[in-house]
């Protein structure tokens, strides 16, 4: 079961990656009368299992399949959708995840192109056209969700974790410029949430949260204007002891660990 977020004013909400996981998760916790909720993914038959119950706890559905590394396609959808009706919740969701073979010594030329265009360049591209409509309007909320590897050299996924360090400073940098206009950009970086992604793993996903627990917690502190969000809780005191760790220490540790994927 999941439960909603509490009764707050309707929405027009986007979210990217909507077909599973997390995202999926957050369109059932914001599936409520009123709310209009535009869903997109790669996945037809996921995404329709998605709208299915947001439907049926009375929110307005638009869902689109698409691949999100077109980015002509994707700037053409946005503006679209913002037009019919403006968005007032961008969550840029979408991701690819995955740690390298033992004794691969580095990621394809193909895999790394696409986890660099959906993990960094089309959340990017599509923060950056919505906050342009949303800074004119004087209002908006928008969204990122990264990881807790933004703050980790992982060299068992070396480049899923410069995304994430990219959209991070991308995410604190796009925040600064935007307070003048009255919109909110908001962090979102997980551990180990239940989700497809993290169940192909076959090593331990220490403090593993469920995916709805993890949407309804995300939903809350977006309400409450939060500009990072760590979860689970025990992932944020980790990040904090990581900080404090000197690097030499931390590349040492990461090195040994570097059979052990850590992805959200």
């Amino acid at each position: 079961m999941f439960d909603a977020v509490e009764p707050m004013p309707a929405k027009t909400i986007l979210i990217t990656g909507a077909s599973s996981g997390i995202g999926a998760a957050l369109a059932r916790t914001y599936a409520a009368p009123g709310n209009c909720l535009i869903l997109w993914g790669r996945n037809e038959e996921r995404l329709n299992a998605t709208a299915e119950p947001c439907r049926a706890r009375g929110a307005a559905l638009e869902t689109l399949c698409f691949d999100l590394a077109d980015f002509g396609r994707l700037v053409e959808k946005l503006e679209e959708a913002d037009l019919r009706k403006p968005i007032d919740l961008a969550i840029f969701n979408a991701g690819l995840g995955g740690s390298l073979p033992h004794d691969c010594a580095a990621q394809d030329v193909d895999s790394a192109e696409r986890m660099a265009s959906v993990n960094f360049t089309a959340p990017v591209i599509g923060a950056n056209l919505i906050a342009a409509r949303m800074a004119k309007r004087g209002r908006g909320q928008i969204v990122l969700v990264g990881s807790i590897a933004e703050r980790l050299p992982l060299p068992m996924a070396p480049v899923y974790a410069g995304t994430k360090a990219g959209l991070a400073l991308f995410a604190e940098a796009l925040g600064l410029r935007l307070a003048k206009y009255g919109v909110g950009v908001t962090l979102v970086s997980p551990g180990f949430v239940d989700t497809p992604m993290s169940r192909s793993l076959k090593e331990p996903r220490p403090f593993l949260i469920g995916a709805d627990a993890a949407a309804a917690i995300i939903a809350g502190k977006i309400e409450r204007g939060a500009r990072r969000i760590v979860i689970p809780w025990q992932f944020a005191v980790i990040r904090i002891i990581t900080g404090l760790v000197p690097r030499a220490i931390l590349r040492a540790v990461l090195t040994r660990l570097s059979r052990a994927p850590f992805v959200r």
